[in-house]
């Protein structure tokens, strides 16, 4: 299998293009400079016969597709989405290829359905976004919980980390992106701007006490409420994470180093959470949560990629990823790499 990895020279670039040859694929790294993808490729240990480096920007969209034509799958690891992220799917779409991305970036989310859905379906291609910690297992965690209640009145997506483990610098414009974009909530057959309401603090599975959260553009709020038929779906984050976050300005993000060691990434842990009301008033609650946010993104992405390609099953166009994935099978196909999940009522 050949997957390409586009944004191969960046920090979560890396690390995807290390998880395709740790599962025995042929990584094919695309990006605009060929010094810097060399670089990638001696990082990770690949050799010429283990990897192919293609220099393809997102100005020349011909060259782009031709870059992903006879690959399996595409893996876009290059953001902010919001400024990146559309002429990488559009040639996707154009050389007939699979794609996953790994983007948080709520409102590019909602731009790559509203966008590219009819010419996904027309090309016969499948185009899964958020395919990261948080998109990927809170999108599906968030069917499994909707599935005890249905029908769905109302969904609360939370991200639910605590502060540490570190922030890249590609997270960090990720995240001015973000903010400066304000965070959606859907309500009623349409999203809107958050209402800014302030919501009831939290208590986190294995925590002894609630913590206070705060609307937070997780990317949920695009893709739960097109699988569950909740009325309401909207999405919250620690306070302290979302301090965290809003201190990332435009101009203190080129200061943030490009990689985080991976000591502090393996010291921190992600938990996505998510509670679901049924119109009968009854109550359920899931969680999915893991190690290493950026390891695990990696492992989501490609994982999500290997599906597209080699089981087949998912439909042509824009998915969110319950729609493209079985939610418990993906799940728990993650459990080797110390990812644990639970529903409740």
């Amino acid at each position: 299998m050949r997957i390409a990895v586009y944004g191969a020279s960046g920090f979560t670039g890396r690390l995807a293009v290390a998880e395709v040859r740790r599962r025995g694929f042929t990584p094919v790294l695309v990006g605009r400079d060929a010094q810097r993808l060399k670089a990638a490729a001696r990082e990770v240990g690949a050799a010429e016969a283990e990897a192919e480096l293609r220099v393809a920007g997102l100005t020349d969209p011909t060259r782009l597709a031709t870059a992903f034509a006879d690959c399996d799958a595409v893996v876009n690891c290059a953001g902010p989405f919001t400024r990146w992220g559309e002429p990488v799917v559009r040639a996707a779409i154009a050389a007939g290829t699979n794609y996953v991305d790994t983007t948080g970036e709520q409102g590019y989310i909602q731009r790559v359905f509203d966008t590219f859905s009819k010419e996904a379906e027309r090309a016969g291609v499948s185009v899964v976004p958020a395919m990261a910690d948080d998109g990927g297992p809170g999108d599906l965690i968030a069917s499994l919980t909707a599935a005890r209640v249905e029908p769905v009145d109302e969904i609360l997506i939370a991200d639910l980390r605590r502060p540490g483990g570190g922030a890249s610098r590609g997270t960090a414009r990720s995240m001015a992106s973000v903010f400066a974009e304000g965070a959606r909530e859907y309500e009623d057959g349409a999203w809107r701007p958050a209402s800014g309401a302030p919501l009831e603090p939290i208590t986190p599975p294995g925590e002894p006490a609630a913590v206070p959260v705060t609307a937070f553009a997780l990317p949920g709020v695009v893709t739960v409420p097109r699988h569950t038929g909740a009325r309401r779906v909207h999405s919250a984050i620690r306070n302290d994470v979302a301090a965290m976050f809003s201190a990332l300005t435009p101009d203190i993000v080129d200061s943030v180093p490009e990689a985080v060691p991976e000591e502090a990434r393996r010291a921190g842990r992600w938990l996505m959470l998510a509670e679901a009301t049924g119109t009968d008033g009854r109550r359920a609650r899931g969680w999915v949560t893991g190690a290493d946010s950026y390891g695990l993104t990696a492992v989501i992405a490609v994982e999500g990629a290997r599906r597209l390609s080699v089981e087949g099953t998912a439909r042509a166009g824009v998915l969110t990823p319950a729609q493209a994935y079985d939610p418990a099978d993906f799940l728990d196909g993650l459990a080797p790499h110390g990812v644990t999940w639970e529903v409740r009522d």
